[in-house]
């Protein structure tokens, strides 16, 4: 799927960030949310990040890669509040995201990495610059 669909603003949003709160689940059905740096891949609408498979998030994202995320601006001015929530599904990323996420962070060209990649199902933007409470909606056609 391309990104064609998605709203720019979600885009101009997410570059402005770097790290956004990844949520998986255990089998055990209790929540877990851990931080993560993160590339957006916007030609194919992908969140990619790295997370070794022995940390408590990375090993839940390979049993259920059910996922949301979230990425939010800090700010005490109600008029500026911005956010955003995202569900869907991670997998291992690819040589194609691999590049996006070298491209955003050329130091980690180096390291050993486990890379993952998140396709959203949904997105939701809060952008109070908009309007108070405005919310700007995205789902993807493939549920």
């Amino acid at each position: 799927m391309s990104n064609n669909d998605v709203d720019k603003r979600f885009g101009r949003f997410i570059a402005k960030h770097h790290v956004l709160t990844l949520a998986t689940v255990s089998s055990e059905g209790m929540p877990y949310v851990a931080n993560c740096f993160y590339a957006y891949d916007k030609v194919r609408n992908r969140f990619v990040f790295t997370s070794d498979t022995t940390t408590r998030h990375g090993a839940e994202m390979a049993a259920n890669g059910h996922v949301a995320l979230s990425i939010v601006l800090e700010t005490r001015v109600v008029g500026r509040v911005e956010g955003l929530q995202v569900e869907g599904y991670a997998v291992a990323a690819d040589e194609e995201a691999k590049s996006v996420y070298i491209k955003r962070f050329p130091y980690a060209a180096v390291a050993p990495l486990k890379l993952w990649m998140v396709e959203p199902k949904m997105m939701k933007l809060t952008d109070n610059t908009l309007g108070f409470g405005t919310k700007l909606i995205w789902q993807s056609e493939v549920l």
